[in-house]
């Protein structure tokens, strides 16, 4: 919390602070539109946070984000340098140190029917990211068989703890474990969450025999760490162009073994999917596991094997 709250404006971080610790400490998101309240997410629910650091469920009672505070936190974000900023807004969100991601909205700026960029920026969506050691443990037995580390696809919707587990299985896989010795581990990290890196060192613990490419698209960094790091797993976040599905059957057949993921509800949801339906039906995967926060952020809802035959259901989620 405090690398978000370094960052933010005067105001608005004079507020946050004095949330309730309980609030703080289960902060999940926070959003700021402006003439809109702050609203902050935090457990299971949403709410709006008064000028002294409130909950409160009353929008007109919540402290206004005006556009004089949006333009200071751009500001503070870009350190007064929207031109180093150009590809994070294309994109419509940036990464900050620790692996915080800011999504923004606004008016989007064209060229030629593509994306140039955002300018105007009116709304930010500041999501914590956070390290839970002892995440993966759960899923860990799943994810080997007879000694071979399996190629896993996780499925997740937003904000169901898809990246927090991931992080976690690189670090359990790459320090060793119960269930295998220590592997050499290959992270593409293209939005820099999974390792939250700094000048290219991580800022989590994602294990000592780990390698990151950091800001880098899914598909070359794949193909990349293939040459250059010989890796023996390769863990990805979110997956989904044709180029991505290309460079994990690339890696497969390469003798890599992946874990990667993709936004979804369910396995016949993903495979509805152009790229990742032609992936599953070509047995890429021999794990599905499918994320939710039924029991809480980071429940296991199901893992399935290469069949599509159920393996477990409902596992205590990792934040309980």
């Amino acid at each position: 919390m405090n690398e978000i709250l370094v960052i933010l404006p005067a105001t608005l971080r004079t507020i946050l602070t004095a949330l309730p610790i309980a609030v703080r400490e289960n902060l999940e998101e926070i959003r700021l539109r402006q003439s809109q309240p702050l609203e902050v997410r935090f457990g299971q629910q949403s709410s709006y946070v008064t000028s002294s650091g409130q909950i409160t469920s009353i929008p007109a009672q919540g402290w206004l984000f005006s556009a004089e505070e949006a333009a200071k936190l751009l500001n503070q974000v870009s350190q007064h340098s929207l031109y180093a900023l150009e590809e994070e807004l294309k994109r419509g969100y940036i990464t900050v140190v620790g692996g915080h991601r800011i999504g923004i909205a606004g008016k989007v700026v064209l060229d030629k029917g593509e994306v140039k960029g955002i300018r105007d920026v009116t709304s930010f969506n500041i999501r914590i990211a956070r390290e839970k050691k002892g995440a993966a443990k759960k899923v860990m037995p799943y994810l080997f068989e007879d000694g071979n580390l399996l190629n896993t696809l996780l499925i997740s919707p937003p904000q169901c703890g898809k990246t927090t587990l991931l992080r976690d299985m690189a670090r359990t896989i790459s320090y060793g474990s119960e269930w295998s010795s220590s592997r050499k581990v290959g992270i593409v990290d293209e939005r820099s969450e999974l390792a939250g890196c700094l000048q290219g060192v991580p800022q989590r613990d994602v294990g000592p025999r780990t390698d990151v490419l950091d800001a880098c698209p899914k598909a070359a960094g794949m193909m990349m760490l293939i040459r250059s790091m010989s890796p023996d797993v390769l863990i990805v976040d979110e997956v989904g162009r044709a180029e991505d599905g290309d460079a994990v059957w690339e890696a497969i057949h390469a003798g890599v073994a992946v874990i990667c993921s993709a936004h979804g509800a369910s396995v016949k949801e993903v495979a509805e999917r152009p790229m990742l339906g032609k992936l599953i039906r070509y047995g890429a995967f021999s794990r599905y596991i499918v994320l939710s926060r039924a029991k809480g952020v980071g429940t296991i809802q199901a893992i399935y094997d290469q069949s599509m035959n159920l393996v477990e259901r409902e596992k205590v989620a990792w934040s309980s």
